[in-house]
Parts: C-alpha cells; structure tokens; sequence
C-alpha cells in the first residue's frame, strides 16, 4: 500500500488484534542510516531524542518495544540501555526470524506486533507483522510493501510518528500531550 492512510485504514487491513510490541530496524529507522567510524573504527550513531520520547510513551502506555538490527554497535546497546529496551537482537539478518523469536519469548501472537523498518532486509518482518511500517525515505520497493508509510523519515522522528500514531489507536495520544500542559 504506496499512500499514508490515517492510522486506523491503515490498521484494518490487517488483523485487528492490538499492538503489544513495537520491533524497530536501527539503521535508517532510529538513525538516519548514515554509518560514522572513529579513526579507532568505533561506530557511531545518531539517535533521534523525539523517538526516544515516544518509545518512552509507549513503554508507560504497556506497549513493549524490541530492536532487531542487521548490525552490531556498541552505540546501539548505549542507546537501548538508556531507553530500557531489554528486547535487543543485534546481528540479525532474517529480521521476521527474529520477531518469530520475540514473540515466543514474550507470548504474543504476530500479529500483535508492529514493525518499522527502511530496507530489503526488513521486508519480510513488514509483512508478517499486524503493521509494517516504512519510514519516509525507505526503499521503494519496500514502502510499496508496507501498510503504512511515516511522513518522516528515518532518525528525523519517523519512530516518533508511529509511537503516536499506536498511541492514538489506543486513545491515548490526547491525555499524554495533555500531561504536558500547565494546568
């Protein structure tokens, strides 16, 4: 599905089971995919903090969260530490193994799992999940693909889209903005 359907179209094409995880690819979703080396060799990332307030939110919310990336980066096991994501698989190529993974460990059904990912290697995870997510600036053939695509892109608030966008689902979106106003 190539257009931006308001998230609740989006959801009901497929299952209607809620979303008790959210999967994110690193890479170009929590990066803008640009990969960073030291003269040493030590990579590095840069990670959107609007993304990271909305896994926060999902997190409060019940929604667990889960980080499948192709790669292995210290930077990455920084990052998820300081969001308290315990589901972290890194050097994982067959991104839908690893959600299959997850979701025997956690007990949920696929379909109850949402997936945001930007590139071939995560296509198939965009498919077998309750809703697959491209970012903006994905790969075409995999924004073809997916059931819903961000308006932003990768490392530039595309995690903090979907986040609100579960949360809305689940009415909450409007008490946690709310939470933020002075009364």
């Amino acid at each position: 599905m190539n257009t931006r359907l308001p998230v609740n179209e989006a959801m009901t094409n497929k299952e209607s089971r809620p979303i008790r995880l959210l999967a994110l690819d690193v890479d170009g979703v929590l990066t803008d995919g640009k990969l960073l080396f030291t003269p040493e060799g030590e990579e590095l990332k840069r990670f959107c903090t609007l993304d990271g307030q909305g896994i926060r939110h999902l997190q409060r919310a019940g929604i667990a969260v889960a980080i499948v990336t192709g790669r292995r980066a210290a930077a990455t096991e920084r990052r998820a530490k300081d969001l308290d994501i315990v589901l972290l698989l890194q050097g994982r190529v067959d991104k839908h193994q690893a959600l299959l993974e997850i979701c025997e460990e956690q007990q949920i059904d696929i379909s109850e799992v949402a997936y945001v990912g930007d590139d071939l290697p995560d296509l198939s995870a965009i498919q077998a999940c309750g809703f697959g997510v491209a970012v903006a600036n994905a790969h075409a053939f995999v924004r073809q693909h997916a059931d819903y695509v961000t308006i932003a892109h990768g490392g530039e608030g595309a995690v903090r889209e979907v986040c609100d966008l579960l949360l809305e689902r689940m009415g909450l979106l409007d008490s946690v903005q709310q939470s933020y106003l002075l009364t």
